[in-house]
């Protein structure tokens, strides 16, 4: 059954405002030109263009601000996604496949940057380790966050963030104090072989 026109036409204009952000270049922080500028740009309706424009900024990925404009910004949690979790995290499988989603993406990282930190970056990590005592949750984010800032790799962060921002309000501390021990050591002289064994082990 086809979809009606007007949803057709918001969701198209959606995927054009996307489409535009990535041509652009534009990244966090970048303004987006005026909704006129942009309805003259994308040829699309003013009323569509501005509907669309609060259906991705409810899903954090631009910003207006008063008397600015509309901005680019990387994502972060927001309403929208603790709505969505509340029926999302019901289904216990769904719990267990997204653990093992951000566990895929933890090992890409790790994978990737075995080997290639310099020491100052592997004594950044030592450091953030020690400064959290216990199995804390703000280290998780931290050094995870690090890694992924190190490893540039913008898509595999946000997915990273869409899915732990999930996994949060259920598993807050998934590792215990010594996993970042053996992490640091993976990634100072380690192999894709260490990494599976390590999240074997856990």
């Amino acid at each position: 059954m086809d979809k009606p026109p007007k949803v057709k036409v918001y969701e198209e204009v959606l995927q054009q405002i996307r489409a535009f952000i990535t041509a652009q270049g534009l990244l966090p922080g970048d303004r987006l030109p005026s909704e006129r500028e942009l309805s003259d740009t994308l040829q699309v309706s003013r009323s569509s263009l501005r509907e669309a424009l609060r259906a991705i900024e409810l899903l954090g990925l631009i910003e207006t601000r008063r008397g600015e404009g509309t901005f680019v910004q990387a994502y972060r949690t927001n309403r929208t996604i603790e709505l969505l979790s509340t029926f999302i995290l019901n289904e216990s499988r769904t719990r267990e496949e997204l653990i093992h989603a951000r566990q895929m993406l933890e090992k890409e990282v790790i994978i990737h940057l075995a080997g290639r930190l310099e020491g100052h970056e592997l004594q950044e990590l030592r450091i953030l380790k020690e400064t959290f005592t216990s199995d804390d949750r703000e280290l998780y984010q931290q050094f995870f966050s690090h890694l992924f800032t190190v490893h540039n790799y913008q898509l595999l962060t946000r997915m990273w963030e869409l899915i732990d921002d999930f996994i949060s309000t259920y598993h807050p501390s998934p590792y215990n104090h010594g996993f970042y021990s053996n992490v640091v050591s993976i990634l100072k002289n380690g192999s894709p072989i260490d990494v599976h064994d390590l999240y074997e082990s856990e």
